[in-house]
């Protein structure tokens, strides 16, 4: 079945001017950016309209949009995603500009504004609300969420649905009855200093959160702190905590992933916890992946650990280590019940280079393999806690029986496996060495095998039986 999500919000168009820096300018002691590329998406509560989109979940868009020439191309570039229901719109189009090089962004120009609505273009909004499973508020700040009737239909809006509120520190605050409400950690902080309560060094994130549920009167607080996880606070439950997963990237959009997650899981059904708890993951993998700059209009956003596949977060790390001159290396396997002699593998294989990939066996390459009955863990959860290890750098979960084609996308310079191949030669060996890459077996220890793991757990429990 069909959900509705309604993303209301502030909408902004994007721009990134892509280039490269290679001299400082002649009259000033900055770097000329010489510009290749430019590439234009919908931002604030449109990237999050678009983040929504997916399989089994229709969005519709309520925004003020101004009629010029960007509001015209806003437009264009939600049409074939989302539905939009426009409100009148005073001043330009709000703009976000960034002048990117190397993957970093050297400014940003923001422009036009404020994007106040039209007071008598709202009528046609509570229909809109009245239709969604779930309501999504994404404030940037420019008038939208301090709208009296916007705020009345969404008062009313939360005591019939789940209403999600991301707030900004220019926006107004939530209304009463919100299921939840996801400011950042700086943002929470600045809502209770705005609110003349004390919010400085000491209080932890799990206190603001329980602190802004009372104050703000909704159902739950969910303060993200970046690597740091996320804090959950609701009514007639102790705080929950959900920690992150390190990632290296660019946090741009990574709330407005987070929000665009917990909607989409409430809408199909997830609990609050379940919802958060997996949207952490995604805004994890959001970071990796490039943040906004590696978010296309129409693209299938970054979702939790685990998917199959190089996404642009292991090419960034690639293109590193390829950089500076390091080596990659690639090992392989099933990794069900990981053990110590999957650890003492993984360790040698890391110090034989500067970056480790972990080629893991998908479920149903690992049960063709194995048999029935296997994997006993989940390639998401084999693939995460893999990610968890201090010597594994990332990891590429695979569909075929063998890990050919995974190592003919990666190309690693030494691929590592454990094991004794009696002589005989290894598979993959001469394609490894067809781009030029080196391969190394490390020393088998016996009996350390998920194999004999699971079968000492079926001896010991037939012996158990039959005392």
């Amino acid at each position: 079945m069909t959900r509705h999500v309604v993303v209301l919000g502030d909408l902004l168009l994007d721009r990134d001017v892509h280039g490269s820096v290679t001299r400082i300018a002649p009259d000033a002691p900055v770097p000329v950016l010489d510009a290749s590329r430019t590439a234009e998406r919908p931002g604030g509560a449109g990237l999050t309209a678009l983040l929504c989109v997916g399989e089994g979940v229709r969005v519709t868009l309520v925004a003020p949009v101004a009629d010029d020439h960007d509001g015209r191309r806003l437009r264009d570039l939600l049409a074939p995603h989302v539905r939009l229901l426009a409100l009148g719109h005073e001043g330009g189009t709000r703009t976000r500009t960034r002048l990117r090089a190397s993957g970093q962004c050297l400014l940003r120009l923001d422009e036009g504004g404020p994007g106040t609505p039209v007071p008598d273009s709202v009528d046609r909004v509570d229909e809109v609300l009245e239709s969604a499973d779930v309501v999504l508020v994404s404030d940037y700040g420019a008038g939208v969420t301090r709208h009296p009737e916007l705020r009345e239909l969404l008062v009313r809006a939360a005591a019939r649905r789940p209403v999600l509120w991301d707030p900004h520190p220019r926006g107004g605050d939530p209304v009463p009855g919100c299921l939840l409400v996801t400011p950042n950690l700086a943002e929470a902080e600045g809502a209770l200093r705005a609110a003349g309560e004390p919010a400085g060094t000491g209080v932890t994130p799990d206190v603001l959160a329980t602190r802004l549920r009372e104050r703000w009167r909704v159902r739950g607080v969910c303060v993200t702190a970046g690597e740091a996880g996320a804090h959950l606070s609701r009514t007639g439950s102790e705080t929950l905590y959900v920690p992150a997963r390190p990632a290296a990237g660019d946090p741009c959009g990574a709330g407005d992933r987070f929000a665009a997650s917990v909607a989409v899981g409430l809408a199909g059904g997830r609990v609050l916890s379940e919802a958060v708890t997996a949207a952490v993951g995604d805004a994890s993998a959001w970071v990796e992946a490039g943040g906004t700059a590696g978010f296309a209009v129409g693209s299938t956003p970054a979702r939790e650990a685990g998917a199959t596949g190089r996404g642009p977060g292991l090419e960034a790390k690639l293109a590193a280590t390829r950089a500076a001159g390091g080596r990659v290396v690639a090992t392989g396997g099933c990794f069900d019940l990981l053990h110590v002699g999957h650890l003492s593998c993984l360790r040698a294989a890391r110090r034989a280079g500067d970056l480790l990939v972990v080629l893991l066996n998908s479920d149903a390459s690992v049960s063709r393999l194995k048999g029935p009955g296997r994997p006993v863990v989940p390639q998401n959860e084999r693939a995460e806690v893999l990610r968890s290890l201090e010597c594994v750098d990332d990891v590429v979960i695979f569909d075929e029986d063998d890990p050919g084609a995974a190592l003919e996308r990666l190309r690693p310079d030494v691929w590592v496996k454990g094991g004794d191949y009696g002589g005989a030669p290894m598979p993959e060996a001469g394609l490894v060495r067809s781009w030029g890459g080196r391969v190394l077996l490390l020393p088998y220890l016996s009996g350390r095998s998920t194999t004999a793991m699971l079968d000492r757990a079926e001896r010991d429990h037939e012996l158990e039986e039959i005392r």
